[in-house]
């Protein structure tokens, strides 16, 4: 009939109440879903901890990012050691390595000092260095040097380069500290200079809170959020098997 005014079902005043209802139960549920994702961030992460198997313990490890540390505070968290830095390059020197150092060892941790290898000094110089600042002490940990691109230089040596400066670094603090030096190897790096096979030396691995898949580390960094009493802030979690 021409000129009727009879509406088409579903439109209308009923259809825009449906539109409103289905974005009102969009709005509620990405909420919501944006509440777990915080809560799992800033709430579970940061104080979850992998039940530990036979031989393994928590551990941390520090620089002066974290500010002053109550390490009584710290060794009453379940923290039984700490990998400090000390070094970076042939003559950078963390600000907080003697006091960490000093307040971890009377808090009762174990401890390990680390230098962070950089691509554009020669190694020897580093190891020097290194060894200036981190001389051998009986009772400490194994040195460890830290191998990452991010936070480098910005130079980029070619493979052999690399290694031989890495071969110098390692030759000179092992010959000082009579031990093999525990290495730390970022993604990035393994993938610009492959060497976790190649060193033959205890690994300390990085796994965003999964276990590593393979059974050669010595130590697992589970990520760099966790709440431990004493510290302001997120610091790196790790679990040791055995002594390095």
């Amino acid at each position: 009939m021409s000129g009727s005014s009879v509406a088409e079902p579903g439109n209308g005043p009923e259809r825009s109440r449906r539109r409103r209802t289905w974005f009102l139960i969009r709005v509620v549920l990405v909420a919501l879903l944006a509440g777990l994702v915080w809560a799992w961030w800033f709430l579970w992460v940061p104080n979850w901890r992998p039940s530990l198997r036979d031989g393994e313990r928590y551990g941390i490890d520090v620089s002066a990012h974290q500010g002053t540390i109550d390490w009584e505070r710290v060794a009453r968290d379940d923290i039984t050691f700490a990998y400090i830095k000390a070094t970076e390059g042939r003559d950078f020197t963390d600000r907080r390595f003697e006091e960490n150092w000093r307040g971890a060892g009377e808090a009762g941790l174990d401890r390990g000092a680390y230098h962070f290898f950089t691509l554009c000094t020669p190694g020897a110089d580093q190891a020097r260095h290194f060894l200036d600042v981190a001389p051998p002490q009986s009772g400490a940990l194994a040195p460890a040097v830290d191998l990452e691109l991010a936070g480098n230089c910005g130079a980029r040596p070619g493979t052999t380069e690399i290694y031989a400066q890495l071969d110098d670094f390692l030759k000179v603090v092992e010959e000082a500290w009579g031990r093999k030096v525990v290495v730390y190897v970022g993604d990035d790096f393994e993938r610009a200079y492959p060497v976790r096979h190649r060193l033959d030396r205890p690994l300390w691995l990085r796994r965003f809170l999964l276990r590593p898949g393979s059974d050669g580390w010595l130590m697992w960094q589970l990520h760099g959020y966790a709440h431990v009493d004493g510290i302001a802030g997120g610091v790196d979690l790790d679990v040791m098997r055995g002594l390095s």
